[in-house]
């Protein structure tokens, strides 16, 4: 088997809509599956994405990435600086990888670069939020050395 270029390359223009589109469905999707109501997630959503890309475009410290494989698109990854908005402190809104490439170490090579890119802006700490039901996406944050920083529980009655 040859060994994979995996590269992360601007998200083009063109192509920014449609992924915040997707963004904004899959973190409704996980906020309400965590037990947050869907009204609310939609609200927070929208904040979060207008504040972050005004008029559709990434803020200042925000960036967004194809991930491709040997120069054909596989996902994408979203890096910035983190909600506390400390430059120095960035953090992985999105990483996504197509199901037809995952489990081939792509998004543990994405993850890589993620990291270099956080450092050449200067960051010296880059974090995420993971749900406790994604065990393949923990064991890989795990793998890399990222460490668990808080736990939040819940009970359904």
């Amino acid at each position: 088997m040859s060994r994979m270029n995996v590269t992360l390359r601007p998200m083009p223009s063109a192509e920014l809509s449609a992924s915040l589109a997707r963004i904004r469905e899959r973190y409704i999707a996980d906020q309400v599956s965590s037990g947050m109501e869907q009204q609310a997630a939609e609200r927070i959503a929208s904040q979060q994405l207008d504040e972050l890309f005004p008029n559709g475009q990434p803020a200042p410290g925000q960036h967004m990435f194809r991930v491709d494989v040997d120069g054909l698109p596989v996902g994408e990854l979203w890096i910035g600086v983190g909600p506390d908005g400390d430059p120095s402190r960035w953090w992985v809104w999105g990483v996504e990888v197509e199901q037809t490439a995952r489990g081939q170490g792509i998004g543990r090579r994405a993850m890589r670069l993620a990291e270099e890119e956080a450092r050449a802006h200067g960051a010296t700490e880059l974090g995420l939020n993971v749900f406790g039901s994604n065990t393949v996406a923990r064991s890989l944050y795990e793998s890399l050395g990222y460490e668990t920083t808080a736990i939040r529980m819940r009970l359904p009655l």
